[in-house]
């Protein structure tokens, strides 16, 4: 019996997502990818792939049918016609409620373990903004599904891709807030997710975790900055107390390069551009975002909607099918030859 197939959201469907989705299925022998069935609206996907001169089989079915069907033809979770109805590149919040009700199934389904995990296309907040929505972004809407009682899970973001995997402890704040953000609770509790995560989904039994510093060379003794004696060292202390191979701080200047990685299975930096900007050189094209401290897998591509090329069939599936195949390898808790 085929392995349960990944439930792939539509993302906006006036943005890349649609196009990657079907190019992602054409180059599936190539690219040796997992099955996966997409929740979308299947005359929407169709209208796509004959604006772009693809010939790409569509296949309405249930969860039980998509992974005999993932080899012939893209199994589509089918949304209601009408639910994806977009021009590329034209951005509407009449989409909204499409783009939502396909991450709710996608959830929906590996919880009720008709799927093996979540791997969401790209979608625009602004949009989604426009038409009501009260979360902060994607991850946040996520950890609201994940919720039992009152109690929502603590999303991490780990960008990841074969060479780095990165985690900010602060994400999209102002650089002026981050020292007043970060905390030495905030770097355990990241601390403490991440190490579970790898050992639970990457199949590392003792993780080890590099932190880096805030200030340019680790403070320098405290001449360019307190928060690394203050917030971080005692931070790595708790960590190593609790059992966790934590290290730090690090001068994030050399944390990156070739011999640093190999010490580490992931990187914690104190902000966003810190984490962002190493693995983006690195792997610009096959990053994947993925979403820790679930119950369940979610991985994303590393790349938004990209309206401005949406519907040119230009834009590029590396990143999806990163975020695919990881998913899988995630899904199956060995990702170690990937994360050393």
């Amino acid at each position: 019996m085929p392995a349960k197939p990944l439930a792939l959201t539509q993302g906006d469907p006036a943005g890349i997502g649609p196009e990657l989705t079907l190019r992602a299925w054409l180059e599936r022998r190539e690219r040796t990818l997992p099955a996966f069935a997409c929740i979308a609206d299947p005359d929407h996907l169709a209208d796509v792939a004959g604006r772009l001169g693809w010939t790409v089989p569509l296949r309405s079915c249930c969860w039980s049918e998509a992974g005999e069907t993932f080899a012939e033809a893209l199994p589509v979770i089918p949304l209601a016609s009408g639910a994806g109805r977009a021009e590329p590149g034209a951005p509407d919040p009449a989409t909204a409620a499409g783009t939502i009700a396909s991450i709710d199934r996608a959830v929906a389904a590996v919880q009720a373990g008709e799927a093996a995990g979540v791997v969401t296309n790209p979608i625009a907040k602004s949009v989604l903004y426009g038409a009501g929505f009260k979360h902060p972004g994607h991850t946040e809407y996520l950890a609201h599904l994940a919720a039992r009682g009152d109690a929502e899970p603590r999303p991490v973001m780990m960008l990841w891709c074969e060479e780095l995997a990165v985690v900010p402890v602060t994400i999209h704040q102002p650089l002026r807030r981050v020292p007043d953000l970060l905390t030495t609770e905030l770097i355990v509790e990241t601390g403490r997710i991440v190490a579970a995560e790898l050992r639970s989904r990457f199949g590392i039994s003792a993780p080890r975790l590099a932190l880096s510093g805030l200030n340019p060379h680790a403070g320098e003794s405290g001449t360019m900055g307190h928060e690394d004696a203050d917030v971080v060292a005692p931070a790595i202390a708790r960590l190593r107390a609790e059992g966790i191979d934590a290290r730090g701080p690090y001068p994030a200047d050399t944390m990156f390069h070739a011999r640093a990685r190999a010490g580490y299975d992931a990187a914690l930096a104190m902000y966003h551009d810190q984490a962002l900007i190493p693995i983006k050189t690195i792997a610009f094209d096959e990053g994947v975002n993925v979403t820790l401290g679930l119950p369940f897998i979610r991985t994303s591509p590393d790349h938004g909607t990209a309206f401005d090329i949406a519907g040119r069939g230009i834009a590029r599936p590396d990143s999806l099918c990163a975020a695919l195949k990881l998913a899988a390898r995630m899904a199956a808790g060995v990702v170690t030859d990937a994360v050393s």
